[in-house]
């Protein structure tokens, strides 16, 4: 069986996610991938993965998770998304690195579905973004405290990264810029679900939808109407033609309130985030969803 966990960065886009993927759900049912409600895991993963800081799973622990998040179903691939699967974002950041539980939570599902074959779906963003996220929903009473007093601009993914295929060097990973979301969105879900991109899918458009006028989703969509054999790219090309006239500014824009934070500090994190990117891409057993 194949068994996709899904997290990300961005914590209100893992919801939005784990909508999309429930409107494929019987479709992607008859192509053999479950799409289980996050109630049937979401806890009962976070339970099994906390007995597991002590003690050994069960022999049978695989088959009665399964049991319980399919529900009797059958399937030939299973995505589960959890935005906390490497834990509370108040730890996203701790002993200098990006959610330093990552290794330990992927090896606790790898020893649990070992006879499964694993991939990690993940979204990453921009620490300059990130961070002041992260910062506001923690319960550091300064910046300071949530830091740890590191320099910002250290912070890497392809440290969390690395630590991962250290881990897990058997278990795939796909990850995406959250940034690029609305453009490659079509594309995430067909790759979670490994369903043809000819295929129609349902709610592709969605988080387009949340940062473009409706006048330009409706005008985007006529286009594709009138043009229904466009590639991915040309698709792609499109869409950020529609976004240059019909953007909505304030659904784009991210407001940064962190404590002596500059602008030209954010401009040097955002070109360490690029380079970081680049390095991701380079890694073997990783694939990076561009636009």
């Amino acid at each position: 069986m194949q068994l996709l966990f899904h997290t990300g960065a961005h914590f209100t886009e893992e919801e939005r996610l784990m909508r999309s993927l429930l409107k494929n759900k019987d479709s992607f049912g008859a192509h053999g991938v479950a799409v289980p409600g996050p109630g049937k895991y979401r806890k009962l993963l976070r339970q099994t993965m906390e007995a597991m800081d002590f003690s050994e799973p069960a022999a049978q622990a695989r088959d009665v998770l399964l049991d319980a998040i399919l529900d009797s179903a059958t399937a030939d691939r299973v995505i589960l998304s959890d935005s906390d699967f490497f834990g509370p974002v108040r730890g996203a950041l701790r002993r200098e690195v990006i959610y330093p539980n990552a290794p330990k939570r992927m090896a606790q599902m790898a020893e649990i579905f070992q006879a499964d074959e694993i991939e990690l779906f993940m979204a990453v963003k921009n620490p300059a973004t990130f961070l002041p996220a992260a910062y506001q929903r923690s319960d550091a009473e300064d910046l300071s405290e949530f830091t740890g007093g590191i320099d910002p601009r250290t912070v890497r993914w392809s440290d969390m990264v690395l630590r991962i295929r250290e881990a897990v060097p058997h278990v795939s990973i796909t990850l995406w810029c959250s940034e690029d979301s609305p453009l490659i969105w079509p594309e995430i879900i067909r790759e979670m679900g490994r369903i043809d991109p000819a295929e129609d899918i349902v709610g592709g458009y969605d988080l387009l939808g949340e940062i473009m006028a409706p006048e330009g989703m409706t005008r985007f969509r006529a286009f594709l109407d009138k043009h229904p054999t466009m590639t991915e790219i040309q698709r792609r090309r499109a869409m950020v033609a529609f976004l240059d006239k019909f953007a909505l500014d304030e659904a784009i824009e991210e407001v940064l309130d962190m404590p002596g934070w500059t602008d030209a500090l954010v401009d040097e994190m955002t070109k360490a985030y690029d380079d970081d990117v680049f390095a991701i891409t380079r890694m073997p057993g990783v694939q990076v969803i561009s636009p």
